[in-house]
């Protein structure tokens, strides 16, 4: 009789103890479930508060009323309308656009190589899209925006597959340092040459805009192709993200929940070329910010990447509008360009992430 009534007495406290950590973990996970809500929300409104403001100034500073009118009554009698609907409208969502989507791209390759160095300018990646479009400028240079966002895919997916060989040819495989080490050198060869192409044909006024990275040259025409892919693409890669979530934690991890390694890292970096190829060919070549901003994420929400890949999203799109308003802005009427912005932040971010991972090498 005692063994039973200690029996019951054990199952009772066990009850209760069960019982009390649910009642413990309620709250945090409520708490947890507050903090991302305002997280995105604070994001989001920041995205409009910096595409409004970016919009509003200028040479010509405008009156957000006067925003507020062009871009949801628009007149096309009116001056200050059309310079909003046809330079700066386009020019602005053109930044988020491509800075969510460089975002993203940087996030998807730090997951899946588990990189904390991983961007497409790093990697290598927007080298073999800008070589693309100088061997398109010199050999073929009435080619239609459509065909030039194709090639700039191709080119870098080129450059993917040149640095993930000469990665994985070293003795031990592939490491994020060799990574790392593969893209610069990968990106110095493919930079030389596009200079060289850019000198020989006299090309180096045309290509100046894609060197120095902006989206001042960003039309309704090209948005029209632009944002409908790199949208769908962003919302694909987040079917993607529990996957990366679990690769991120390591492969025998992944392997054991019974993940396909090697589908799931090509559908992604097939994404990253996508992404970063079509945005080289719209605002060249702008690193860092997929370096930046999903360190960033990832101190603000944690490690799910279903988390990361989407805030990352709306803080890339805040950190490209708000660099090129920085840019316009720094020593008008002149403009700086928008990676020259960029590079202010990601350099000294780069140079931080390196030395912490220096032991790798």
């Amino acid at each position: 009789m005692r063994l039973k009534a200690r029996a019951v007495d054990h199952e009772d406290s066990t009850e209760s103890s069960a019982s009390d950590a649910a009642s413990v973990a309620r709250p945090v996970l409520r708490a947890g479930r507050i903090r991302q809500v305002l997280l995105f929300t604070a994001s989001a409104v920041l995205l409009v508060l910096s595409m409004f403001a970016a919009i509003s100034i200028g040479a010509k500073d405008l009156t957000l009323s006067t925003v507020w009118a062009a871009v949801f009554h628009y007149n096309r009698s009116l001056i200050t309308h059309q310079i909003i609907h046809e330079l700066r409208l386009p020019r602005v969502l053109g930044a988020a656009v491509i800075g969510a989507a460089l975002a993203v791209a940087g996030s998807l390759i730090q997951g899946i190589t588990r990189n904390p160095l991983g961007d497409t300018g790093v990697l290598g990646i927007n080298a073999g899209a800008m070589f693309v479009v100088a061997v398109s400028f010199a050999f073929f240079p009435n080619l239609p925006y459509g065909m030039l966002i194709l090639l700039s895919f191709l080119g870098a997916l080129m450059s993917t597959l040149l640095v993930f060989g000469l990665g994985s040819s070293a003795p031990g495989g592939l490491t994020p340092m060799r990574l790392t080490v593969s893209g610069a050198v990968t990106a110095a060869l493919l930079g030389s040459m596009t200079s060289g192409i850019a000198i020989y044909f006299d090309l180096s006024q045309d290509l100046a805009f894609w060197y120095a990275g902006g989206v001042a040259g960003i039309k309704w025409s090209q948005l029209e192709i632009l944002a409908p892919i790199l949208l769908i693409v962003m919302a694909w890669s987040m079917g993607l993200a529990r996957s990366i979530s679990l690769i991120a934690m390591g492969d025998e991890v992944a392997l054991n929940l019974g993940l396909n390694l090697k589908r799931i890292r090509l559908l992604g970096l097939l994404t990253v070329v996508v992404l970063a190829g079509l945005s080289v060919s719209a605002a060249g070549a702008i690193s860092f910010v997929g370096l930046v901003i999903p360190h960033i994420a990832r101190k603000l929400i944690g490690v799910d990447y279903r988390q990361i890949v989407p805030l990352s999203a709306l803080l890339g799109a805040v950190l490209l509008v708000l660099a090129d308003l920085g840019a316009r802005m720094a020593n008008p009427p002149e403009e700086l360009a928008i990676g020259i912005m960029v590079s202010f932040i990601g350099v000294p971010f780069f140079l931080f992430l390196a030395r912490k991972e220096r032991r790798d090498l």
